[in-house]
């Protein structure tokens, strides 16, 4: 990493950085793991906002800006069902497979709505003799964990208030699209919440989100570890996220972990991404609340347990 520029304003070190890798060979990093080699400087113990070369904002950190009351509910709250193993993140967990049942197990899953119906779930529109419903579900935490679900929100809330605090362009322009569908997290600007558990993933670029809108990254730790920092390798940085920390950041740049390091052997690193999917908020858009309550009930009878097995 090539630092241009750093100033100090108002208690935020703002960098300028350059890039290690320019365009042409940045798309090798795709699909490999982060090493300790191509990161060369970690922001740990300070606010920083971080800007390439070309003056785009590539991410924003700020220490301790979530309440611990928040994390604590939002923790205890989900991390059974974050713990549950599934093999259909594909090339983010490594794997270079496109046989699903061929990737490796990990715990990371999704709360709230998403664009794609799981096989089983087309098996029970087969069986029931209907046409494919519009391709937008539940997830299944929010619809067999109603309560915890609600218990959970505060802390998205709170992520959801920071988010428009600092990074109001991006914010703006993605609530702009949330408030026109019922199809996302109450009161937020974020369809989708992704859960990930000592999950070290291998560089990527995220599809699927708002490609206006940016990404927001919490962490909550169980005992101690060393590492898992969030990298963009491109640029050669990375950022320490711990519990309470919040890092806003371009999901569209080449990102991923550095190896988790448990210190305590039941250590525990639950980090939460939260965002908006484009396909949610463009199928779904302008609908009425209606719909979105007739819809919901037409899938769950559908995959019901007894109709399929449940995702």
């Amino acid at each position: 990493m090539t630092i241009v520029k750093k100033e100090v304003i108002d208690g935020v070190t703002i960098y300028t950085v350059d890039k290690d890798i320019d365009d042409a060979h940045a798309d090798n990093l795709g699909n490999r793991f982060v090493s300790a080699s191509m990161i060369n400087f970690i922001i740990r113990d300070h606010d920083a906002d971080v800007y390439a070369a070309d003056g785009k904002l590539l991410l924003r950190f700020r220490k301790g800006a979530l309440s611990k009351t928040n994390a604590t509910a939002f923790y205890d709250n989900v991390i059974d069902f974050a713990e549950t193993p599934t093999s259909n993140r594909g090339s983010t967990s490594g794997s270079k497979s496109k046989n699903v049942y061929d990737n490796p197990k990990i715990m990371s899953n999704i709360i709230g709505f998403f664009d794609r119906f799981p096989p089983n779930y087309k098996v029970a529109f087969k069986k029931a003799g209907i046409k494919a419903p519009l391709e937008i579900r539940e997830c299944r935490f929010n619809r067999d964990y109603p309560d915890k679900f609600k218990k959970m929100i505060p802390l998205v809330k709170e992520i959801n208030d920071l988010y428009k605090q600092y990074a109001p362009d991006h914010f703006e322009k993605q609530n702009k699209k949330a408030k026109q569908t019922y199809f996302k997290v109450p009161g937020t600007a974020f369809t989708t919440i992704t859960t990930n558990v000592n999950f070290k993933t291998s560089i990527h670029k995220d599809k699927g989100d708002d490609a206006e809108g940016f990404g927001n990254l919490a962490v909550i730790e169980h005992g101690k570890y060393e590492g898992s920092e969030t990298c963009f390798p491109q640029y050669g940085i990375g950022v320490d996220v711990r519990t309470g920390d919040m890092l806003f950041m371009d999901v569209h740049e080449w990102h991923g972990n550095l190896p988790m390091k448990p210190v305590d052997k039941d250590a525990k690193r639950l980090s939460i991404v939260c965002y908006l999917r484009y396909k949610i908020w463009l199928r779904t858009k302008n609908k009425t609340r209606r719909f979105y309550e007739k819809h919901n009930h037409t899938i769950r009878r559908l995959t019901r347990p007894g109709s399929a097995s449940r995702t």
